[in-house]
């Protein structure tokens, strides 16, 4: 048996995969990226993050050209040619699969497509199409992510019931689509599918939607849903599910009655689950805990001193650029350049609804719960001139702040574009800004930016578009 010699083996090339192989070969280490996939980019890029943001930004032009009439703009109805839109989104893909294997050979790192499988703690078996290969590493980083999770019930064995991953593939538009979940996921499918045309039912087990997020920045998101969508069932169950012919008989609960419903396809977007499953870790010191996510401490090691996990797989908070922070850290340790890191370091969150949700630090909702004393400053969008130029005055940006210092605790934001401007919050609540900093800034006008800066000179009572009480600036 030959054994290939490495440095370092990454396995899984995801954003956290492939950002810790480009570093630990920057930081002058021999490293091999084993991916199981042909192409490069995890989940995140092949079946997730890019997939699905292409799709929303042809319903956003979509949904634009059915508004420009009261412009004066008549553009007619938009026709929808679907082998060419899902040719458009598999161009993006390839582009960026074929930047990151680009990117991998520039830095000499070796990638080996196929599946790994730990034989020992030093050993890594990878099954390809050429036969196996056995790589003995002295560190390895496991950042093999997460799937969609299928609940046995609505396991049908039917193409008809779908996953994200199965969505984002777009096979046709159905006349009717069932959304189970009202999570980011979910709404976010669902207002791809809806502004393509289907009637799209949503059930979501939840008093709101978008758990997590604050519920006045959910607000604008679920009137835009009451208006695009069919149906959004809160507090909703759905019991059984059969197949019927080409649609699927669907059973739920919803105020305390029973209905019987046939849909052409159903979305399950429930959550996802980890993978790590039949790749050997039981023959490692790694441990589990009892979702199946790897214990990982706050250096991204597990309990197997040569082997770190990092991204979905070591639990935490589901997000591509957490998994990318977690592989500096990761790679920063074991090349004995870091030290241990405080795992609350600040991660954005952003849903791509229309209009887009951000928020990132500690949130109005999270302080309630946790008694923890704060002030809130809002700035509506109506007063924006900005956000009158495009129509889009169904956003407000909102800071949580410290009483007593003004200190920037979180940020959020709802409105166009506002997982683009949730990056001023996020280096505000990391540098310890306070609202003070923020109203002191200068902000291009006529900008949505500006919201951030008008919303702590509102929190002072001087914000020139707003007006509001005033207290001493700190």
């Amino acid at each position: 048996m030959e054994l290939i010699q490495t440095d370092i083996v990454v396995v899984g090339a995801g954003p956290g995969g492939y950002a810790a192989a480009f570093y630990a070969a920057d930081l002058g280490k021999k490293v091999i990226l084993v991916e199981r996939d042909p192409r490069l980019g995890g989940v995140c890029m092949n079946r997730g993050c890019i997939p699905s943001k292409a799709l929303l930004n042809a319903s956003h032009v979509i949904d634009a050209a059915k508004e420009a009439a009261h412009r004066g703009i008549y553009l007619g109805e938009p026709r929808i040619e679907l082998d060419q839109l899902r040719a458009w989104k598999e161009s993006i893909l390839q582009k960026l699969g074929q930047g990151i294997a680009g990117l991998a050979r520039m830095r000499g790192v070796t990638v080996i497509h196929g599946k790994g499988h730990f034989e020992d703690s030093t050993t890594l078996r990878v099954e390809t199409s050429d036969g196996q290969k056995y790589l003995r590493f002295e560190k390895a980083i496991i950042a093999v992510g997460s799937r969609p999770a299928l609940p046995r019930a609505f396991d049908l064995g039917n193409p008809r019931v779908m996953t994200s991953t199965e969505a984002l593939e777009v096979p046709e538009i159905p006349e009717n689509l069932l959304v189970i979940g009202g999570g980011y996921i979910g709404m976010e499918l669902g207002t791809v599918y809806a502004s393509l045309g289907s009637k799209v039912t949503v059930i979501e087990a939840m008093e709101g939607i978008l758990a997590g997020a604050d519920p006045d920045l959910v607000r604008p998101v679920a009137a835009y849903a009451k208006k695009a969508f069919k149906e959004v069932r809160l507090k909703g169950k759905v019991l059984k599910m059969a197949t019927a012919g080409k649609q699927v008989k669907v059973v739920s609960e919803h105020e305390g009655k029973t209905v019987e419903e046939l849909y052409d396809r159903v979305l399950v977007s429930v959550g996802r689950v980890p993978n790590g499953q039949d790749m050997g870790l039981e023959n490692t010191k790694v441990e589990r805990d009892d979702k199946g996510f790897i214990k990982v401490d706050e250096r991204m090691a597990t309990t197997d001193p040569n082997i770190l996990a990092i991204g979905d797989i070591a639990g935490g908070i589901l997000l591509a650029h957490k998994a990318s922070k977690e592989a500096r850290i990761a790679v920063d340790n074991l090349a004995g350049e870091g030290q241990a890191v405080n795992r609350d370091y600040v991660i954005p969150a952003v849903v791509f609804t229309d209009p887009e949700v951000a928020w990132v630090g500690l949130t109005e909702q999270e302080a309630k719960q946790k008694g923890i004393a704060v002030e809130v400053a809002k700035f509506p969008w109506g007063a924006s001139g900005r956000a009158l130029t495009f129509d889009r005055t169904d956003g407000m940006t909102k800071l949580i702040l410290e009483p007593e210092t003004h200190r920037v605790l979180g940020v959020g934001i709802v409105g166009h574009g506002a997982g683009e401007l949730i990056g001023e919050g996020t280096v505000a609540v990391e540098m310890g800004a306070t609202a003070n900093d923020l109203a002191a800034i200068v902000h291009p006008h006529p900008t949505l930016s500006e919201t951030v800066m008008e919303a702590a000179e509102a929190f002072f009572g001087h914000s020139t578009h707003v007006h509001t009480r005033k207290r001493e600036a700190h």
